[in-house]
């Protein structure tokens, strides 16, 4: 989550390398906390604080606006530099032991050797062989039954929606889980079409079942399948986003709402969590009417992920490495987690600490009354659930947390919070 001095810097570093010029209208708070996934108050605080120190001004009943930049005094200060960070509890880092790495660079090597194939751009639609290999791997371990023709490849799952948004209609609603779908809100909303939260009378529904929200809630196979049917009576397109599947522990796992569903279901599912975070490549099944309107329309569109990561990658999923991987993360990205959380149980016995049901997340609770800032001071960077009354909520994942350094980063938490 960014903090108000976060927002702060971004917005000043905008204005002054020219993004932002003078008498440009800065969004609004309530678009802003959109667009950066915080709080109104957090805009509020970054925007007064942008207002006092002469970036922006505020016209009454117009919004914000940038200040003449010439009439501000140079300062390179900035309040939290980004790379202070020392710690990343929100899971957006891996492991370094999570990947071998000498085997991808293997299958790297061989993918560059195959020199005539480079020598052109892919397919829109992405290398037909990876799409034969995702195919025979989702059906293996999800039970989704398609054809290559209805798979769409992507560098991720920001260009994948952009490409659905231009095979739906933007005069229809779209309804997201909760807010925290910040990404995904914002494409569709940018493409003009309706967007809400918990809206089931949504023209277009968009679910992850297996991370309904941060603490890692798993959606029960009866939700599922009244969500199936529900969709089906009232002719709703599903897009399930298939997030973090491979990495439920403690449940019993369920069937993907593809493999219950009616042919109204569109399927995403991506390798950067298996693989790493470096390695973009994400895919989306298509409805049959949906991929004939692709074909029809290919031209539109050119394929955003590397061809030669596409390449080795259909040949590290042939080769079995996929199945093994996952075996590997799920041992190792579960064992640190309940090390971290006994660490916390041990060092802040005050806190209310629980493990959420894909293993992945800590569900952290405690007394707070000072400035959220103190974490990015303590060198922390958190996801913060919420924050009344006293009492903060976090949402902690240390898979990216060295196990030689996890002790120093809970008693950072300590400190912090203490």
């Amino acid at each position: 989550m960014k903090k108000y001095s976060e927002i702060y810097n971004i917005i000043k570093n905008m204005i002054r390398s020219g993004e932002l010029t003078a008498g440009d209208k800065v969004p609004s708070v309530r678009k802003a906390a959109q667009i950066y996934g915080v709080s109104v108050t957090t805009i509020q605080n970054a925007y007064f604080d942008l207002c006092a120190d002469g970036y922006i001004i505020a016209r009454e009943k117009s919004g914000y606006f940038v200040a003449d930049i010439q009439e501000v005094p140079h300062s390179d200060e900035e309040y939290f530099e980004e790379n202070s960070t020392e710690f990343d509890l929100t899971g957006g880092t891996a492991d370094a032991d999570s990947f071998d790495f000498k085997l991808w660079q293997r299958y790297m090597k061989s993918a560059l050797r195959q020199t005539q194939r480079l020598l052109t751009y892919s397919q829109p639609k992405g290398e037909y062989d990876l799409r034969c290999a995702i195919a025979g791997y989702i059906k293996e371990k999800r039970n989704v039954i398609t054809s290559p023709d209805r798979i769409i490849i992507g560098a991720g799952v920001q260009p994948l929606l952009q490409i659905l948004c231009t095979l739906l209609d933007s005069k229809e609603s779209v309804s997201f889980p909760d807010k925290s779908f910040v990404m995904g809100m914002n494409i569709f909303s940018d493409y003009g079409f309706d967007v809400h939260t918990r809206y089931k009378d949504a023209d277009i529904i968009y679910v992850s079942p297996s991370y309904m929200t941060r603490w890692g809630d798993v959606m029960p196979i009866k939700r599922r399948i009244e969500l199936i049917n529900y969709s089906s009576q009232h002719g709703s397109l599903v897009i399930e986003d298939d997030y973090e599947n491979e990495f439920l522990y403690n449940v019993r796992p369920t069937p993907s709402l593809f493999a219950l569903g009616k042919g109204n279901i569109i399927y995403m599912g991506s390798f950067s969590a298996m693989l790493l975070p470096g390695i973009r490549i994400s895919f989306m099944v298509l409805t049959r009417e949906l991929a004939e309107k692709f074909d029809k329309n290919s031209f539109r569109f050119a394929q955003t992920a590397s061809k030669t990561e596409q390449i080795a990658l259909c040949n590290y999923i042939r080769d079995g490495h996929i199945k093994s991987q996952i075996r590997k993360i799920r041992r190792l990205y579960s064992a640190k987690t309940k090390a971290f959380a006994n660490l916390i149980k041990a060092q802040i016995p005050q806190a209310n600490v629980q493990i959420g049901e894909n293993t992945l997340q800590i569900m952290f609770s405690a007394d707070f009354n000072k400035s959220t800032d103190i974490f990015e001071k303590y060198g922390l960077k958190v996801f913060i659930e919420k924050y009344e009354e006293g009492v903060i909520k976090l949402v902690i994942s240390p898979s990216g947390i060295p196990n030689d350094k996890m002790e120093a980063a809970v008693l950072r938490l300590k400190n912090a919070v203490k």
